[in-house]
């Protein structure tokens, strides 16, 4: 009898394309409150990581500090943004229209921010209720938490798991948690050695489409 398999898909930048949208959502905030220099380039080094890890970030790297009453608008601003410009990343729904193997979200995101990407860009149906935040777990990614808390409730083992990722962040969690990591490189953030970071925190590989991902996954044994 073959063993279930499961695969854990992040999503921002992966399932959707949010990045630079997420990025523009974080710049704006920051200048509302009087703090300019948060930009893409502060923003990138965030990718993949929950929202009060890169609040702390940013604090770290720029020396502004994001009070929890002006949190409020970092939702606000970013929920106004998916809603009017979010995009499915390209060629995602052809491939999750086709999948026969099992699926779920693992994402650092909020379960709210989750839910309203997916429903925005139609994907919700693709994985109804298989949705974990790393608001259920201790740790954010790159700890291996929120992936290991997604293979226990979905019910298969770590090692019967690929995870497709797309920051150096959530590799790293996913090697932790004793997974197959696949690096993704298709959205609108990816940069010149995208794929060579992800493969150098231990990504078996890095695919710039949901084509070689198809291809890398069935060189695995995974069944679509």
């Amino acid at each position: 009898m073959t063993a279930q398999q499961l695969i854990i898909f992040d999503c921002d930048g992966v399932l959707v394309d949010s990045e630079p949208l997420a990025a523009e959502a974080y710049e704006r905030v920051y200048e509302k409150h009087g703090m300019s220099g948060v930009g893409p380039g502060i923003i990138a080094q965030c990718v993949g990581m929950k929202q009060a890890d890169i609040i702390i970030r940013i604090k770290e790297l720029t020396g502004h500090h994001l009070k929890p009453e002006q949190e409020i608008d970092l939702w606000t601003v970013t929920r106004d943004l998916f809603s009017e410009k979010l995009n499915p990343t390209d060629g995602i729904a052809p491939f999750l229209g086709t999948l026969k193997t099992g699926r779920c979200v693992a994402s650092s995101s909020s379960l709210e921010r989750i839910h309203h990407s997916l429903d925005v860009t139609s994907l919700a149906p693709h994985f109804g209720d298989a949705i974990f935040s790393s608001s259920m777990v201790k740790r954010g990614k790159p700890a291996p938490d929120i992936f290991l808390h997604a293979a226990e409730k979905m019910g298969v083992a770590p090692a019967n798991c690929v995870v497709i990722e797309d920051s150096p962040f959530g590799v790293q969690g996913a090697v932790a948690a004793g997974m197959i990591a696949i690096g993704y490189t298709g959205g609108g953030h990816t940069f010149a050695g995208h794929g060579e970071k992800l493969k150098a925190q231990g990504a078996h590989a890095a695919c710039a489409n949901w084509t070689e991902i198809a291809q890398t996954l069935n060189g695995l044994g995974f069944k679509l």
